[in-house]
């Protein structure tokens, strides 16, 4: 009976050898795409030492972090704004804006401060910055088809720990550079990044909305989640505050030096400034001159425009729309004119690396207020994608010249430090433009000529500092 046994098992083992055989090849081949896939993107975000230096993990996780974001967005979009009425929607989103955006205006200049009291924790700060927000996603699963109250709460959630993830992000940036790899080239592979993730995870959000509207959040969920678990694969130097000091924001006047702190014991008093009991305040952004803060003007009114234009046009276009066109088709083309304007300012900044950032948020600004003075005159389809498409642009290069003054001008002991604050300020600008974004009447002409005002302001600010910054030079080495 045992020989019976074996010669049947042998016969079926023969007999299954081939379907084993051909469902592995199967396998192998859905498997290949994906595989396939996946190498390619790891040799693109590890490339050039990025994978060495830690860089390349931090790429991924800002993909995720932008896809995530990108998943709650559809589902409140769908919620607040394309479900009701455009009346309706405009108090649901002032409502919004109340809610998250006010409270955030307040929690925003504490965001800085509270995480440079955590250099040794930016990795547990960016794992709990994706936790939480993985966590208020699920919340919101359940009001976001009602629309009630309690989904505002979480939405604020939401955006303060979004907000916190950028400002720790652009405090870790410096401390992954490869050799020979400049900050604002480092800083637009990030970018491009999540632009690019964003682009992906964008109809995926649209497909699970229609499969229910909750769906987006469960994405968003799942996808936080996995970025949890990522920010703990980053390399341990990024919890290192070796050399850090926390920076302080001065006006553009203080430009000169801080006076040479006092010997020890030699009993002067200064005003707060100098040495106290043998320890010396730490050092501000005034040691570098003003052109960093006159950049810092300039990129909060790039800011501006951009909350402006997205509150402003949305309602405006689903009222009015585009010559020929229907609603969501005119927001659809001004959303993809934008996210193609912001993406080829990323590449762009990447190959301009670092030459001459002063001229180039000088030029951009210049470039964005005459399109909008273009816009306001000439009012159509092809001047709104215009102007969509040049506030990505030029908002993304001013960006990233911006980050190439602070890596050039700010010591190394405050840089990271000044990221953060700068960071934080950024976000506030971008929350007023929205505030008079959704406030400001529906006309076309008065929405474009306001753009331009926006603009206009930030010019006079910003563009003679910084022109004159760079015909005198920089006053500090390039230190990284």
């Amino acid at each position: 009976m045992g020989h019976y046994d074996h010669v049947a098992a042998t016969r079926s083992s023969e007999e299954t050898g081939p379907l084993r055989r051909a469902g592995r090849a199967t396998g192998r081949v859905l498997r290949a795409p994906f595989t396939a896939t996946a190498r390619g993107v790891r040799r693109a975000t590890h490339a050039h030492g990025a994978g060495e230096s830690g860089l390349g993990k931090l790429i991924e996780l800002h993909a995720v972090n932008g896809a995530g974001d990108v998943m709650i967005t559809v589902a409140l979009a769908s919620t607040v704004f394309f479900s009701v009425p455009t009346d309706e929607a405009r108090g649901r989103v002032a409502l919004y804006l109340a809610v998250t955006m006010a409270p955030f205006t307040l929690l925003a200049p504490v965001i800085g401060p509270l995480l440079d009291r955590l250099p040794h924790g930016r990795r547990a700060a960016m794992a709990g910055a994706m936790f939480a927000r993985a966590v208020l996603a699920l919340t919101m699963s359940g009001a976001v088809a009602t629309g009630g109250l309690e989904l505002y709460p979480a939405a604020l959630g939401v955006l303060v720990s979004s907000k916190a993830y950028g400002v720790v992000r652009s405090a870790v940036v410096p401390r992954l550079l490869p050799p020979r790899f400049s900050l604002v080239k480092a800083n637009s592979r990030v970018t491009l990044a999540g632009l690019l993730a964003t682009g992906v995870a964008a109809p995926i959000g649209a497909g699970l909305q229609s499969v229910g509207s909750s769906w987006p959040l469960y994405g968003a969920c799942v996808i936080f989640l996995g970025g949890t678990v990522l920010a703990f694969t980053l390399p341990p130097k990024v919890d290192s505050a070796k050399g850090e000091r926390k920076a302080r924001l001065v006006p553009p006047h203080g430009e000169a030096a801080p006076p040479a702190p006092a010997r020890r014991g030699d009993g002067r008093k200064s005003g707060g400034k100098g040495r106290r009991n043998g320890r010396s305040k730490p050092p501000g952004l005034r040691s570098v001159g003003p052109a960093v803060l006159h950049g810092l003007q300039a990129n909060a009114t790039h800011r501006a425009l951009s909350g402006f234009l997205i509150f402003f046009l949305a309602f405006l276009l689903r009222e009015n729309p585009l010559a020929g066109q229907s609603a969501a088709v005119s927001l659809g083309i001004v959303g993809v004119a934008a996210g193609a304007g912001n993406a080829c300012g990323t590449a762009v900044g990447s190959w301009l690396r670092a030459r001459g950032p002063e001229v180039i948020i000088a030029t951009v600004l210049g470039l964005a207020l005459g399109v909008a003075v273009l816009a306001a005159v000439f009012f159509s389809t092809v001047m709104v994608a215009a102007l969509g498409a040049v506030a990505g642009f030029t908002q993304a290069l001013s960006k990233l010249s911006l980050d190439a003054m602070i890596q050039r001008d700010v010591p190394e002991e405050v840089r990271t430090s000044a990221f953060a604050r700068s960071e934080t300020l950024l976000q506030m600008a971008w929350v007023v433009g929205g505030a008079i974004g959704i406030a400001l009447p529906l006309n076309e002409v008065l929405g474009m000529s306001v753009a331009a005002g926006i603009l206009a302001l930030g010019a006079t600010a910003s563009v003679r500092g910084l022109l004159g910054a760079a015909r005198r030079g920089s006053p500090h080495p390039r230190v990284a």
